[in-house]
């Protein structure tokens, strides 16, 4: 009988909102509403006007009303107005506005986040779809007056674990406790991470990408224990599953282990950097992320290496980059035996000079580095300081000049004559 006659007052609390939304007052607090977005549209344009950043960001977004700073200023401001209406209009809009925005802003809040912190993972879709039917499933429940009778159905599933008492209500709480918790840990660390990466280059980049590594890790271990505190989770409990855990890694997870462990070392003594040009196993590229399992390496192809950390540490590493960004580039040219030598180390040195990417110090040099059996052989090195810029097309133009040169002046460039004797059939 107790149910009924609650659902009955909910029914009849229902019938009242819409005899309430039926009154003229009502457009009145409609036009407050809307008075309420276009300052909410007008501040967030400021602000992202005064911010002066085009890129995607939490607060922001994309456009003005894609983040999450205008659902929360918007309910800021129909709190306000609710607070100053309060006496002289009906407050029935107002009770369906504040927990759709509220719906809203988590969206928001836990959708960019996780954009951001974690990117365009398959599974993070999954989890905003999660959090989209969570926060407007309770938004329905709160604007209808069921919310109350939910959680009190909710409270009597229980059960006895050990000495405590658990029900479907704490444990949905305690979930919903435990994910804000880790959405703001996120939110946290994104913003100290955009904050240090910020203007920073080569080693500075990296030494604060270790820094925001240990940052975000250390945020959500603490987050971690702050969630499982809500949940209702005796920590001390949790001493033996360390240890099980810590077993787990020195074992079965030790490769992984010794990935993030290398991770870090990599970003703090800063042997390898964001930007450097390195050769790992055959592969030679220019290193695009340092993260905490694995190394990004981009070659001037195109083609991108995920390179474990530990590999980094154990193997052989060619850095090209660790003293200066200068790099040796050579080519081999064969002219005849009656050319002269003098000519043609002048031609070479000055076909290289006329590109401006080849250093002028130390300036390029040419040198007879061979007697050739069909020609002398003369080596062409220079210096370059932006390998990442391409190397062949480089080495390319300088040939043509070259052989453009050789041409010029008369000088035979010799190509191998053999002749193949076939046997006389009689």
């Amino acid at each position: 009988m107790a149910g009924m006659k609650t659902v009955s007052a909910e029914v009849g609390d229902l019938d009242s909102w819409f005899a309430a939304l039926l009154q003229p007052a009502t457009l009145q607090v409609m036009a407050v509403l809307v008075a309420c977005g276009l300052l909410a549209w007008t501040l967030v344009w400021l602000a992202r006007r005064a911010a002066a950043t085009t890129e995607p960001s939490i607060l922001f977004g994309r456009r003005i009303v894609d983040g999450v700073l205008f659902p929360l200023l918007l309910l800021s401001l129909v709190y306000l107005a609710r607070a100053i209406v309060a006496g002289w209009l009906p407050l029935t809009l107002f009770r369906i506005a504040i927990p759709t925005l509220v719906a809203l802003a988590a969206i928001r809040l836990g959708v960019k986040v996780l954009q951001v912190a974690i990117g365009n993972a398959p599974w993070v879709r999954a989890l905003e779809r999660t959090i989209s039917w969570v926060a407007w499933l309770a938004m329905v429940l709160w604007v209808s007056g069921l919310l109350p009778i939910v959680l009190e159905e909710l409270e009597q599933i229980s059960w006895q674990v050990g000495s405590s008492r658990l029900s479907v209500r704490n444990i949905i709480e305690g979930g919903l406790t435990a994910g804000a918790v880790l959405i703001l840990t996120l939110w946290i660390s994104s913003a100290i991470e955009a904050r240090l990466l910020r203007s920073a280059t080569g080693g500075r980049l990296s030494l604060r990408k270790a820094i925001s590594n240990g940052i975000r890790a250390l945020l959500m271990f603490v987050g971690l224990l702050v969630a499982l505190s809500a949940v209702g989770i005796d920590l001390t409990a949790l001493s033996v599953l360390g240890g099980a855990v810590g077993v787990g890694i020195g074992l079965g997870l030790q490769r992984l282990a010794a990935n993030y462990v290398s991770g870090f070392v990599i970003l703090a003594e800063r042997s390898m950097r964001i930007g450097d040009n390195v050769r790992v196993d055959n592969f030679e590229g220019r290193i695009t992320d340092i993260n905490a399992r694995y190394t990004l390496i981009r070659s001037l192809a195109g083609r991108e290496s995920i390179v474990p950390n530990e590999m980094l540490i154990t193997s052989r590493v060619e850095n090209l980059s660790l003293a200066d960004s200068k790099v040796w580039q050579s080519t081999v040219v064969s002219v005849g035996y009656d050319s002269d030598v003098t000519l043609v180390g002048r031609l070479l040195t000055e076909a290289a000079l006329s590109e401006a990417r080849v250093l002028r110090d130390p300036a390029p040099s040419a040198a007879l580095s061979a007697f050739g059996a069909d020609g002398l052989e003369f080596t062409l090195g220079y210096w370059i300081a932006d390998p990442e810029n391409g190397q062949l097309n480089l080495r390319s133009l300088i040939n043509i000049k070259v052989l453009a040169a050789l041409r010029e002046h008369k000088i035979s460039i010799p190509f191998p004559q053999r002749v193949v004797h076939y046997p006389r059939v009689e």
